[in-house]
């Protein structure tokens, strides 16, 4: 609908908030008098209940009719609730009002059947000439209720506790060679991660009732990553990565994560190698995406390339000559774009 404008927060405080199109039919207000009253339905915020109440020709008679009035009124049986009322016309084209007028806050302390707001919000004849859609008039209102000092809830360690069963392979049921090294895990926490894991330690295949089992085509340093991340769902700390290169450990990581059908670790290794993309690397990353259907790299690297001053150095490397032999359809890709 467009952007609420805001007031500063204090970092103690926490927000809760309801908002409501309140739509007035013009017409039917003309024959209303003064401190008649309008409202809307019920607004639920910060577990309180709330209503919009609309004077459409003013609150009180000191003010001839000429403006209407609009407030936000508390409900339910509360006391000292701190609540930021907005309110803002919506103009014909749908959009809030431009008019800095016409878009007023006001930050009070409620109590049961409190109201507070607006007693000259707009003027009536500001309605006629500008608001008036359908014979209706829109505003946009909410309640955000202020709650200081709340309960603090600790992020989820759940991570961190599968971490230490990892490392300390209590229960473990399962272990893995994986060329001279071997892991040991736990078929139940494997098998909810990765539906390939699943099908192997929980269904028909002959791994189920095994209680080693070897792997090929994955190193010990790519399996030791993907083992814990499938534990605790997080990667190492680049400092952590010292000794080895981060960009082929994270083309051999998204090839594990693409062949066990992990989505979110094939991602992050995707992030990971788009911080490091450069005009040497480009093809390679490129030709590690088409292998292992990563569309999202994909697509940033073929824009990598329209860059002329990439594609003219990225063309001469030996992973672009790969690309060549390997994806000839991705090097057309490549040529389309640049020429466009």
């Amino acid at each position: 609908m467009g952007v609420i404008r805001l007031v500063p927060i204090a970092p103690c405080q926490h927000v809760a908030s309801g908002f409501t199109e309140f739509k007035l039919d013009y017409a039917g207000t003309k024959s209303l008098a003064i401190g008649d009253l309008i409202h809307s339905d019920e607004i639920s915020s910060g577990g309180h209940i709330w209503r919009i109440l609309c004077y459409p020709h003013g609150d009180r008679k000191a003010d001839n009719g000429v403006y209407l009035s609009l407030f936000l009124k508390l409900v339910s049986e509360s006391e000292k609730v701190k609540a930021i009322f907005d309110a803002f016309l919506i103009g014909r084209d749908g959009a809030p009002s431009p008019s800095p007028s016409h878009a007023r806050r006001c930050v009070k302390v409620y109590g049961t059947n409190k109201a507070w707001g607006f007693p000259q919000f707009v003027e009536r004849a500001d309605l006629e000439s500008t608001y008036i859609m359908d014979g209706r008039i829109t505003f946009m209102c909410g309640a955000i209720v202020l709650c200081a000092d709340p309960i603090s809830v600790p992020c989820s360690d759940i991570g961190d506790h599968l971490g230490r069963l990892l490392d300390g392979a209590d229960g473990s049921d399962v272990s893995f060679t994986v060329g001279s090294e071997k892991f040991r895990a736990h078929r139940a926490v494997l098998a909810a991660r990765s539906p390939v894991f699943k099908a192997q330690l929980l269904g028909s295949m002959a791994e189920a009732k095994m209680r080693c089992i070897s792997l090929h085509g994955i190193t010990p340093a790519t399996f030791q990553i993907l083992l814990r991340f499938m534990y605790t769902d997080a990667l190492p700390r680049d400092e952590e990565l010292e000794g080895s290169s981060p960009i082929e450990l994270f083309q051999h990581l998204l090839a594990a994560a693409d062949m066990y059908q992990l989505d979110r670790l094939k991602l992050m290794c995707a992030h990971k190698l788009w911080e490091r993309v450069s005009a040497e690397n480009v093809a390679t990353i490129l030709g590690c995406a088409e292998t292992h259907s990563c569309p999202e790299l994909k697509s940033r690297c073929l824009d990598f390339f329209v860059v002329e001053k990439n594609f003219r150095s990225a063309v001469l490397t030996e992973g672009y000559l790969r690309l060549m032999q390997s994806f000839p359809s991705v090097i057309d890709e490549i040529r389309a774009r640049v020429q466009t």
